[in-house]
């Protein structure tokens, strides 16, 4: 993509209104802008790293198991007054009228919805297990709405939903989900630390949220230092088969977050070495609640025996849009983001320091052409703004490589490579410098 035919806002100050580091970031490196308290659009270079995050999501769900569906933004109140949940829910739920004096609602979440697709799509336990996901919008009206898209009303969000027939096929369930989470953040770069958690309105009694440490996480959390180098499940994982071994040992050391941390507990449990004390921000949860919501709502099946059985359930939500704000607070420096090449908005960054420069403009050309012909995603600054600005952009923008060319590095035949990440810089002949960007590139781009 040439920079001159793209739009890309960026802002060279800092927005008053934003208050932590992703959410002024986001707004300066042209990512969105707000429409309204807690609502974002999302501009091109934002979208990008939107659908990258939710591709990866969605890879990880199916290699799981899990099947993906759509339902709706707007919700019937009829189905939430069934699971017991629309009065007590609270005022994070916008509640709306349509013209025929129906209630409805903006959905904040999926299980009674999908408890009712369920219901009515299935008879026979020989359909089960099955797990079901959607990546939608959602909306929680928060009383405050701050940080961006961390903590946004509108959001987009991957929400799964397991149908068992016993608690211990649930738990199976449940534990396919921990392991598909924590290959999900490893992919986009992120160390993730699964903690167990409070179930809040969900409901059950068992919940992990997956934190990621962030100096300028929002929760402070307290863990053994082993998790954070903790042993990824591989590629060729087999969700079919006993994945209890995988979750104890995520498991079986300490990791909490405030709500949940036990001083006492915490000192006797973990050497002082081995403590870690640290911020840090949740990037999905994970619930088991059994029959919280298939029992009102009638969702049966048919058992091995003739009899009715009321199906186990769990809920699984990563918060897509969320994530983009989370890497950027996990991935960034004084000078604007630090994208992992799997997230990045394009991969790689071409910087033409005199464009209109003959031979720079045919060396960039030719640079770019190979580059996009390697499958390399390219931003290629071909305007004439000067050379401090193009630094100052791409830095900000975090694209992980850049490739800079000027007439004096020309004349010997050189162009230089930039690492977003480390700041090293080599200089390097064109054909080097192609043949470089593509093998870091390509070795990165799946970190799990």
């Amino acid at each position: 993509m040439r920079l001159s035919r793209y739009f890309l806002p960026v802002l060279r100050e800092t927005p008053k209104e934003a208050e932590i580091v992703s959410h002024q970031l986001m707004l300066r490196a042209g990512m969105i802008r707000q429409a309204s308290a807690g609502i974002y659009s999302w501009l091109p270079i934002g979208l990008r790293v939107l659908k990258k995050i939710e591709a990866i999501v969605r890879e990880e769900q199916d290699r799981s198991g899990a099947i993906e569906v759509l339902m709706p933004t707007i919700q019937s109140a009829d189905i939430w007054r069934e699971s017991g949940r629309y009065e007590a829910y609270g005022k994070e739920m916008l509640r709306i009228v349509d013209r025929h004096e129906r209630e409805m609602l903006y959905g904040p979440t999926n299980e009674e919805l999908i408890t009712q697709i369920f219901r009515d799509g299935i008879r026979s336990y020989k359909d089960l297990p099955r797990n079901l996901y959607h990546i939608q919008w959602k909306f929680r009206d928060e009383i405050r709405p701050r940080f961006g898209v961390m903590r946004g009303r509108e959001f987009l969000m991957k929400d799964a939903y397991s149908f068992d027939l016993t608690p211990e096929a649930g738990r199976h369930a449940y534990n396919r989900m921990f392991a598909a989470y924590l290959r999900t953040f490893a992919r986009l770069g992120l160390q993730s630390i699964p903690m167990a958690a409070e179930t809040g309105p969900i409901g059950g009694d068992l919940s992990h949220e997956f934190i990621i440490l962030a100096e300028t996480g929002e929760s402070q959390v307290y863990c053994h230092k082993d998790l954070i180098e903790g042993a990824i499940p591989p590629a060729d994982t087999d969700f079919d088969a006993d994945l209890s071994p995988i979750v104890k040992a995520w498991t079986s050391l300490y990791a909490a977050t405030d709500e949940k941390h036990d001083p006492q507990r915490f000192d006797r449990e973990v050497p002082k070495d081995s403590q870690v004390t640290a911020r840090g921000i949740e990037v999905g949860h994970i619930f088991f609640f059994g029959t919280k919501y298939s029992e009102p709502m009638g969702c049966r099946v048919q058992g091995p025996d003739g009899r009715m059985m009321t199906l186990q359930m769990g809920s699984y939500g990563v918060g897509v849009s969320r994530l983009a704000g989370a890497i950027i607070e996990a991935c960034h420096d004084s000078a604007g983001i630090v994208w992992p090449v799997p997230v990045a908005p394009f991969e790689t960054g071409l910087i033409n320091l005199k464009a209109g420069d003959a031979a720079t403009d045919a060396a960039c050309a030719g640079i770019y052409e190979r580059l996009e012909n390697a499958g390399i995603e390219v931003l290629y600054d071909d305007t004439d703004e000067r050379p401090g600005g193009k630094f100052a952009t791409m830095d900000l923008t975090g694209l992980p490589y850049q490739v800079i060319v000027g007439p004096k590095g020309l004349k010997s035949g050189e162009v230089e490579l930039k690492h977003r990440q480390s700041g090293e810089r080599e200089s390097l002949s064109v054909e080097a410098a192609v043949a470089r960007v593509v093998d870091l590139v390509c070795s990165q781009r799946v970190l799990a």
